[in-house]
């Protein structure tokens, strides 16, 4: 463990804390920061509403909710709004903080280079379709998590050069005195905004060119197209796991955007045992045992993608830094349900160089370990009974076999080693952020 923390101090401390002061990981990382309050209140009435209004959720379950109140599932009208203006138009949100952020960095116009971020990412944003009602509609897909890798880029690259065009002075159109100070600076940057908007409108004719769907589509079959021909077994569900965490760690949903192609590869899988565990009313000698559900949400999705659960206690035991144990403390609830984009974005974990690893490494650890104990040494049935996504982790392979003692023991087991793959990481930040809080006060 000492040799391990030398190394870590040694080459891995140094390399992120300059990461973390580079501008545009600074710029991106503290645009997710500022959101924060947004994902962390549309969690908690995520939560409240699977949790409880619905009929499958886990405390609706364990309190009959549904037989004492037939029409249970009516009470989550009132909340399906809230994510339309929070979770489901973060991208929009992150387009803007990100050219902001930079913005700020060169002293430079916050609000029009922030205005201009958004304008670039819906000017490269998916197609409008004319429908035969004669009404124009825009698919909202890419509004939300899964645009977040395009909204960083366009806001890092108007953040970038716009504040440079604001500056050349033969770009300026000078107003007379008399004219308000807002309107004459909306004229100041009205030559560098035009090209802007001009050259993204460009860009966006040559990509749709390539696809229909624009650079949105481009970035999904990229990645869909190489894991399209992945199979049901353990190899299959490793590559998903890493590629999943992957696209997390750069801003892009991971679930969301493998959700397509999981289905293709594993419901029939699933479906057959299903129908195999309602005919025999067991999991032992079901015919497929390598699944996605089995492997990947049973034993590695606790907390949520990366067993974001392990890292919030991780941070409880070992970090000294103040904003992680805050966002630990309100991430514990919905992270014990499975729900971890407070942390994820609240941290952050995108783009930190520091928990990209253990985020990576703990699912994959935890999946092997599912596959040893129910596969090679059959210590315990295969957990393959479909849960509600929001059971707590560690509960997943106990009420997967259909209540195995020992099943429990093991999910508990896979949280140890999560907690464990986390804590050296844990400790390694304190000393990124006392490095980082160093390099400010010297300048």
């Amino acid at each position: 463990m000492n040799q391990f923390n030398a190394i870590m101090e040694r080459r891995i401390v140094p390399f992120a804390t300059k990461l973390n002061e580079q501008r545009h990981v600074a710029a991106v990382r503290d645009a997710f920061m500022y959101t924060f309050p947004l994902t962390m209140a549309a969690s908690l009435v995520i939560l409240i509403n699977n949790l409880i209004f619905s009929k499958s959720g886990f405390i609706a379950q364990i309190l009959f909710l549904p037989k004492l109140f037939p029409h249970l599932e009516d009470a989550q009208k009132l909340f399906t709004s809230v994510t339309n203006g929070t979770i489901n138009i973060l991208s929009i949100f992150i387009a803007y903080l990100v050219a902001r952020n930079l913005a700020k960095h060169f002293k430079s116009d916050e609000m029009l280079i922030g205005m201009t971020g958004i304008a670039a990412f819906m000017i490269l944003y998916t197609p409008t379709v004319a429908g035969k009602d004669g009404i124009t509609y825009m698919a909202t897909t890419y509004l939300g998590a899964q645009g977040l890798f395009v909204a960083m880029i366009c806001g890092m690259i108007v953040g970038e050069f716009l504040p440079r065009l604001f500056n050349i002075k033969r770009l300026r159109i000078s107003m007379p005195e008399m004219v308000p100070p807002a309107v004459a600076r909306s004229f100041n940057g009205l030559i560098p905004i035009v090209i802007m908007i001009m050259l993204f409108s460009m860009a966006n004719f040559g990509i749709t060119q390539l696809s229909v769907g624009g650079i949105n589509e481009v970035i999904y079959n990229t990645i869909q197209t190489p894991l399209r021909h992945v199979g049901v077994n353990i190899f299959g569900v490793l590559i998903l796991s890493i590629v999943q965490s992957l696209l997390w760690l750069v801003g892009i949903h991971g679930p969301n955007t493998l959700n397509a192609l999981r289905s293709v590869i594993f419901t029939e899988a699933d479906l057959s045992n299903q129908s195999f565990i309602n005919a025999h009313g067991t999991t032992w000698g079901i015919p497929y045992r390598e699944t996605w559900s089995v492997l990947n949400d049973t034993f590695a999705n606790m907390g949520g993608s990366g067993m974001t659960l392990g890292l919030i206690i991780a941070i409880f035991i070992a970090s000294r830094r103040k904003d992680y144990r805050d966002i630990a403390k309100l991430s514990f609830v919905p992270g014990l349900f499975n729900i971890n984009e407070p942390l994820i974005f609240g941290l952050p974990i995108v783009l930190n160089p520091i928990l990209a690893i253990p985020f990576i490494l703990t699912p994959v650890i935890n999946i092997i370990v599912g596959y040893v104990i129910t596969i090679v040494l059959n210590w315990i049935p295969t957990p393959a009974i479909g849960m509600t996504w929001t059971t707590p982790g560690p509960l997943m392979p106990f009420l997967g076999t259909g209540g195995n003692i020992l099943a429990l023991f093991f999910g508990f087991v896979c949280l140890g080693i999560s907690i464990l793959t986390y804590l050296p990481f844990v400790i390694a930040s304190n000393k990124v952020g006392l490095n980082a809080a160093a390099e400010r006060e010297d300048n």
